[in-house]
């Protein structure tokens, strides 16, 4: 397993260390910069814990890097403006209520770091770094976690006063690809998540999406100790059959995490993309519930699940906060994830046009629904899939392309300016007029303004 030393610390880290030091305090470094550099993971992710002063020395100290920012001081974490570093006091907290803000919370700079790290979640998290000496911090033995890749609690009595915890495990355990012990998953089960705010919820899928090679492992454990019920629009999916000859891979909750774990491959950097990719790819079947059923021959089938999907879609986002444009994006990602695998059996280029437009209302592209429908397909084990082979989707891409509307719908031509240069009075009737521009824009593919109006007006009489 990768060690620690100074020599890896940046200059402009040590410096705070030497500084901290110098004024009779202890800087240790804690939390993700530590677990991830002892997994051999690079991390930027800097956390001081800092021993022997008070927050109003700590602050005297900082202030000569620059200007001093309470983060959170009433938790007492300080920034120095340009540095992206923490720097917090010891602390205990004593629950006194229901939710993250039911803590009483007292500073403490002459705890020891075994008493500090205790309130930590999760082993793995407790590890401590001096800097300056060298030294290794692991009161709970964290380190030899690490190399079993075990997720263990820190305090088992402890670790249930904030119920947040139990997402943090699902994001861990897929970030991390480690397994949580017995005892943690019976912690787990026992959480009630109905005290968290939807905002805190988005924090922790976001960090699931994101920063996972495998996001399927944290849904799963949310699964298996019975946490999906708190999410009931996704629990719905699990049990759900499917017709073996297109989903030989099994039920639709199998299949979504399939798709999940597919589209995470298909991240690309942006943030903001790809969790919309990523919640898509996770909502993409959640009509599937209300649609499915065994015909006559015994066939299971799922008609209009894709429209029917939007309702719940709109549910599960909603009560996460999930900013308005963003459910957007998602629900029209979700409404229309199977055009690529359908637009190959002859699809006009007006069909593509407004496809592209449906799509650009809401903000979305078709690049970005070709990566949904890419993942869809590759997320099922069909001998096309499991080869890598999706040519309705290339096809779609190509066709796209050669439109010149891939990543974004061709801009409306004529506007009601234009029809107020042909002596037309606005009223009610521009509505139609316009949207038949639209369609012959859609049709023709014509970018001339007067040629299209032409057209409708001579079609009109």
């Amino acid at each position: 397993m990768p060690s620690l030393s100074r020599e890896k610390i940046d200059d402009e880290i040590l410096a705070f260390a030497r500084a901290i030091d110098e004024a009779d305090g202890r800087a240790v470094l804690v939390g993700g910069f530590v677990r991830d550099r002892l997994l051999g993971v690079d991390s930027k992710d800097f956390d001081f814990e800092v021993y022997g002063l008070t927050i109003e020395k700590l602050e005297t100290v900082l202030s000569r890097f620059g200007e001093v920012i309470a983060v959170g001081k009433s938790f007492g974490v300080l920034r120095v403006k340009g540095f992206d570093i923490d720097f917090s006091i010891p602390r205990r907290d004593n629950k006194i209520g229901r939710g993250h803000k039911g803590f009483r919370v007292e500073f403490d700079p002459d705890m020891d770091f075994a008493a500090a790290a205790r309130r930590r979640d999760l082993t793995v998290n407790s590890i401590g770094f001096d800097p300056l000496n060298e030294e290794l911090l692991d009161p709970y033995n964290g380190v030899a976690d690490i190399e079993r890749r075990v997720l263990r609690a820190t305090d088992s009595e402890l670790f249930s006063e904030d119920t947040l915890r139990g997402l943090r495990v699902a994001q861990f355990r897929a970030r991390l690809e480690m397994e949580p012990d017995e005892e943690l998953y019976e912690i787990c089960r026992e959480l009630d998540l109905s005290d968290l705010s939807g905002e805190r919820i988005w924090e922790e899928f976001a960090k699931l999406f994101l920063k996972a090679r495998k996001p399927s492992l944290g849904w799963e454990f949310l699964r298996e100790t019975g946490l999906l019920r708190f999410f009931p629009e996704v629990e719905a999916l699990v049990g759900v059959p499917q017709d073996a000859i297109w989903h030989p891979e099994g039920t639709v909750w199998e299949h979504t995490m399939l798709v999940v774990d597919e589209a995470a491959a298909l991240r690309d950097g942006d943030a903001d993309r790809d969790l919309v990719l990523l919640y898509a790819a996770l909502c993409h079947d959640l009509g599937k519930p209300a649609t499915t059923f065994e015909d006559e021959e015994g066939r299971i089938r799922s008609p209009n699940h894709e429209p029917e999907g939007v309702e719940p879609t709109e549910g599960f986002l909603q009560r996460l906060r999930a900013p308005n444009a963003f459910v957007d994006k998602v629900c029209v990602l979700v409404r229309y994830h199977l055009a690529p695998a359908h637009f190959h059996k002859n699809a006009t280029a007006k069909a593509y046009r407004r496809l592209a437009r449906r799509l650009g209302e809401s903000g979305a592209n078709l690049i970005l629904l070709a990566d949904l429908a890419r993942a869809d397909h590759f997320g099922r084990t069909t001998p096309d899939a499991l080869a890598r082979e999706f040519p309705a989707g290339d096809d779609f891409v190509r066709s796209a392309q050669e439109l010149e509307i891939e990543s974004q719908s061709d801009p409306d031509v004529v506007s009601g300016r234009h029809l107020i240069a042909r002596g037309m009075k606005p009223g009610p009737h521009f509505g139609e007029i316009l949207q038949r521009c639209r369609e012959v824009q859609d049709e023709t593919g014509w970018d001339d303004p007067a040629q299209i109006l032409d057209s409708v007006i001579s079609d009109h009489g």
